[in-house]
């Protein structure tokens, strides 16, 4: 038996996951399992080319773990029932697979008995939080290295030690940090670090291939997505495949989010969120019809909540699985057809069907005309709703 100690790395196949293996290897004589947990952003080719790029690296062995569904039952499922946008803009794209990764790998590390695991994060994000914070709850026994943190390398010196050691490489395409996920794609490079400058056209995953637009259909059962231009789907997996591959020729979904990490410092990441974005503005849409004004409201409140934790890593938090709950018990009329328009860069909500829309003209037509209730009803009410700011007013008539 080899008398090395052996790491489980967290592998992506991009440069600080690349610098990792072959650090690992070349200078500390370890042997490196490279390990991909897969949350659906990767297709079989993909798959393939990271395992050949992984095996020229040295590593002892490489791991596939398939946690695609996992992630759609348990996180994106829930996303899109409380409509999930971080501050308004970001799907959570990467933010909310990674505990699902960090778990995957976490549990393979103890099913084979590995004494240490890897990740590429820096020192300056979140990932480094949100992997080390599953590792220090499922294997706290199991040490942690992460090269990039902790010896603050830059993207320079990591390419100019893989020249070094004859790593033949993209390297342009490297000064890119690219993670794919099913629920999108996040892009970092030099113009992120900046408050100022776009990142290029040509650093987004998708590129402009359809000019025409078009108009689709999904369709809802209880907030579950179900049909696609009315296919079904074996999975939900599959449709949200399917969705980006289709917006992607159209390069949709593509936005920068600005927001506050999780050590307390201002982060801008670009992204490309194809079927996220769709699918949640879509089904935003439906609820506006099927949902009430306070169920609106509370769930505005707790799926805003939801979403933060979700991007803390504090997935496992006993109140998360509260909340889901009660997002989910809303859903039980959000069924229906939503009508989208795919654009070149963009797309557009056109509208809804459903059974359960309470925009019904038998309800009266806003603007319009009158439903159950007469001139005279309106009177009393609009006297009744307005009697508490008649009183205050009468005892504070000074600041009207």
């Amino acid at each position: 038996m080899s008398d090395k100690k052996t790491v489980l790395l967290a592998y992506s196949g991009g440069l600080d996951t690349t610098y990792t293996a072959k650090y690992l290897a070349v200078e500390k004589g370890m042997d490196v399992i490279s390990v991909v947990a897969n949350t659906g952003g990767f297709s079989n080719d993909d798959l393939a080319e990271i395992e050949r790029k992984a095996k020229l690296l040295g590593v002892k062995g490489h791991v596939v773990l398939n946690v695609e569904k996992e992630y759609y039952e348990h996180c994106i499922k829930f996303m899109i029932y409380g409509n999930v946008l971080k501050n308004n803009t970001y799907p959570l794209s990467v933010s909310s697979e990674r505990f699902f990764q960090a778990k995957a790998i976490a549990e393979y590390a103890k099913k084979i008995g590995v004494e240490y695991v890897a990740h590429g994060c820096t020192g300056a994000g979140n990932d480094q939080v949100r992997f080390d914070l599953v590792f220090n709850l499922l294997i706290p026994n199991v040490k942690i290295i992460a090269l990039i943190r902790d010896e603050q390398l830059s993207r320079e010196y990591e390419i100019e030690y893989l020249k070094k050691h004859g790593v033949v490489a993209d390297f342009t395409k490297m000064e890119y940090s690219i993670n794919a996920g099913l629920w999108g794609t996040s892009v970092g490079g030099k113009e992120t670090l900046t408050s100022r400058k776009p990142l290029p056209n040509s650093a987004f995953p998708s590129q402009l291939q359809e000019t025409e637009p078009t108009e689709i259909e999904i369709g809802f059962k209880s907030g579950q997505i179900v049909t696609l231009n009315g296919k079904s789907f074996n999975h939900p997996v599959d449709m949200i495949r399917e969705l980006n591959a289709l917006g992607a020729k159209y390069a949709i979904g593509r936005g920068m989010h600005v927001g506050d990490t999780i050590i307390g410092t201002k982060g801008r990441v670009g992204f490309e969120a194809v079927a996220a974005n769709i699918l949640i503005k879509s089904h935003h849409e439906l609820e506006k019809h099927t949902l009430t004004k306070n169920q609106m409201f509370w769930k505005d409140q707790l799926s805003s909540w939801y979403g933060n934790m979700l991007h803390d890593s504090l997935y496992l938090e006993p109140a998360m699985r509260n909340v889901e709950a009660f997002i989910e018990d809303t859903q039980k009329h959000v069924t229906g057809k939503v009508f989208v328009r795919l654009s070149p860069y963009m797309f557009t909500v056109l509208g809804i069907e459903s059974d359960k829309d309470l925009m019904n003209s038998k309800f009266g037509a806003y603007g319009e005309a009158a439903g159950k209730w007469t001139a005279d009803d309106v009177k009393g009410f609009v006297t009744i709703l307005g009697n508490p700011l008649k009183n205050y007013y009468s005892v504070n008539p000074d600041e009207l």
